[in-house]
């Protein structure tokens, strides 16, 4: 029961964000069914370990308010012993949860995917208001002056023809018309009476200066418009199929394996091609070994140059001991096409170094994807040792206390788990600790909630609180000695 509320809460939420996109584009209901079952199938790793935690707090919550625990502690069953049968529900829920988002999640994410770009892609359905220029057909702009109440009889028809993509050169205009739908719904028909057709001729010698048309009168015209476009059309799987969350664990080693060879052999190269440009900046000797002699040394940092900086360098404001070799009227040229090389080589460094970035978070995406596999499997049973015994702490059932707590507990899950994700992809935390940073936080809090419940330690019990706060005010007060 928790599981589904959790997962329909997350499909409420999914749908309020795609709203605008759904709406209005006369999708049928198999479409848009199958497109909720694709993305509620992918909420489930987020639902599963919320549903874990909620049920298991209520469970013993429930029996901690019964005093049913207290019953079972009294015939000498210890809360461990209580729990060992749900322990090992947990565990074979874990395995399941593995092997759902290894094989089926994958498959999921790439229906879902899909269907949902195609989706958005979609037009909105056909629709023409009174007095406003539609153009969501491609190449034609419509405006209706005026439509009666069966929403087919349509007056002051105007009809721009942009086929041709020349402007305004050919438009035709009605009294009257009939606006309806072809018998298979792929085609708008418009049936004009009493009307004009103005077309400019541009096709004739000096045009521009006659502004030759050509007018045409009609008392019955049919103007046929494609509606192929408002139609929902599917994109080929196969465009989707590389994407990281789409793979599963055997596909992502090799993936990884094959990016990080790549990612090598690119730096390698590119170590090698830009040695190798620059040859002719040292000599080389006999042997191979490189000798380079220089009377004057200019560093230049190319990490902060920009094009400014390098547009201030002057003949006149710099000595250049090298141009002395060469006639003054060719300096400005040398200088020139020194700066150009200067330009070319620092452009070519910042996209390179570019490329790298991005190819190392490429990387790192598909490292997250594959430590995804598993995490989800590790939050159930964590979630479980934080619900169950905390429901036997506070002794409330229902769906009160217990979803304040699942709630609190799940948020600090959740968000320490997209901040450590996203520093993991970035690369500022090591990949396995910021993946499983929120599993590493709560893991402590579930055996510390473990022991507490086990020995039966008063942690929520205000009373407890109460008589310890009042305890330690009294030791704070002076002992006062009448004499």
């Amino acid at each position: 029961m928790t599981f589904f509320i959790a997962l329909f809460i997350l499909l409420m939420q999914f749908l309020w964000k795609y709203i605008d996109d759904l709406v209005g584009k006369g999708l049928d209901a198999y479409t848009i069914i199958k497109l909720l079952f694709y993305a509620s199938a992918t909420f489930v790793p987020m639902a599963l370990p919320l549903a874990v935690l909620l049920s298991s707090l209520m469970t013993f919550g429930n029996l901690g308010e019964h005093y049913e625990l207290v019953a079972l502690k009294a015939a000498g069953i210890s809360i461990w012993k209580i729990m060992r049968p749900l322990i090992y529900f947990t565990f074979l829920l874990s395995i399941l949860a593995f092997v759902f988002s290894n094989n089926v999640l994958p498959v999921a994410n790439l229906k879902f995917q899909s269907l949902l770009y195609d989706v958005r892609q979609t037009k909105l359905a056909f629709n023409i208001n009174e007095g406003v220029f539609y153009n969501g057909i491609n190449n034609y702009i419509i405006r209706v002056g005026e439509k009666d109440k069966d929403g087919k009889t349509i007056y002051d028809v105007k009809i721009y023809d942009h086929t041709d993509r020349q402007g305004n050169i050919s438009v035709t205009t009605a009294k009257s018309g009939i606006m309806q739908m072809s018998p298979d719904q792929k085609s708008l028909i418009f049936t004009l009476f009493d009307g004009y057709s103005y077309n400019d001729i541009v096709n004739a010698r000096n045009y521009k200066n006659n502004r030759p048309f050509e007018r045409t009168e009609f008392d019955e015209q049919r103007i046929k418009f494609d509606l192929s476009d408002f139609d929902l059309a599917r994109t080929q799987e196969d465009l989707f199929k590389s994407h990281y969350t789409m793979l599963n664990t055997k596909q992502l080693d090799l993936f990884i394996d094959s990016l990080e060879l790549k990612f090598e052999d690119r730096k390698a190269n590119y170590s090698q091609n830009f040695i190798k440009r620059f040859q002719f900046l040292a000599p080389v000797d006999m042997e191979g070994s490189t000798t380079v002699k220089v009377e004057k040394t200019v560093k230049t940092k190319l990490d902060n140059a920009t094009p400014n900086t390098i547009k201030q360098v002057e003949p006149k404001s710099v000595k250049w001991p090298f141009l002395d070799n060469f006639d003054k009227s060719d300096h400005a040229e040398i200088i020139g096409l020194a700066l150009t090389a200067s330009r070319t080589t620092r452009d070519n460094i910042v996209f390179n170094k570019n490329d790298f970035i991005f190819q190392n978070e490429n990387i790192r995406k598909h490292q997250w994807a594959w430590h995804k596999k598993f995490t989800l499997s590790i939050a159930c049973l964590i979630l479980f040792f934080v619900g169950a015994p905390m429901g036997a702490i506070i002794r409330k059932g229902g769906l009160g206390l217990p979803v304040v707590i699942s709630v609190l507990f799940f948020v600090i899950y959740h968000v320490t788990s997209i901040l450590g994700e996203k520093s993991a992809k970035v690369g500022d935390l090591d990949m396995f600790f910021g993946v499983w940073l929120s599993s590493l936080l709560l893991l402590p809090v579930g055996l510390f909630l473990t022991f507490k419940a086990t020995t039966d330690a008063p942690l929520l019990d205000a009373d407890v609180w109460r008589k310890r706060l009042k305890s330690l005010l009294k030791k704070d007060k002076p002992l006062i000695v009448k004499a």
